[in-house]
């Protein structure tokens, strides 16, 4: 994991936010997500610079559409973004979290 990863992970794991169990490095179709919360259907992914490449923004398109197409919605954040600011990545979760709940 990276440290980007790590420092997400230690906010997402035991059910701390929104007591919603997430599962990182899960398989998803022909993909592998980074975090994963199966009751709200939302995958969660951490990017790094090989990601604002041209190549790198088609592939995650593409990524994020087909995993749209299984339902699935999907957050993307910059490492940058968690490591300066982990809490307001974690509000964000959070809100989507609660959208994506009160759908159900």
């Amino acid at each position: 994991m990276t440290e980007a990863e790590i420092a997400l992970w230690n906010k997402l794991r035991r059910k701390q936010l929104c007591n919603l169990q997430f599962y990182r490095q899960k398989p998803l179709g022909q993909y592998i997500v980074d975090f994963y919360c199966p009751r709200a259907k939302l995958v969660i992914e951490l990017d790094g610079g090989q990601h604002y490449s041209d190549e790198g923004a088609k592939k995650d398109a593409l990524r994020d559409a087909e995993l749209r197409e299984l339902g699935l919605s999907v957050l993307r954040f910059s490492n940058h973004d968690v490591l300066k600011n982990i809490d307001g990545v974690v509000g964000t979760v959070a809100r989507c979290l609660e959208s994506e709940l009160e759908k159900k």
